[in-house]
């Protein structure tokens, strides 16, 4: 099943979203054990979220070419 580009954007979003909330909660708690690991893995899934999100929006090379040509 295909997503639309602008779902894929959305979802990039909303996950960028959320684990960011969850780093910052999390960053208050860093003594727990719990809240410290936690905290690490919503920082790694935000930056995927991130890098994600910057591919959405990189523009397509298979329509440039077509362009040129």
């Amino acid at each position: 099943m295909e997503f639309d580009q602008e779902v894929k954007k959305e979802v990039a979003k909303i996950g960028m979203t959320a684990t960011l909330g969850a780093t910052v909660v999390t960053s208050m708690f860093m003594k727990n054990k719990l809240a410290k690991k936690t905290h690490i893995v919503a920082g790694a899934a935000f930056c995927g979220f991130a890098l994600w999100h910057h591919l959405l929006y990189q523009p397509d090379k298979k329509k440039k070419k077509l362009k040129e040509k």
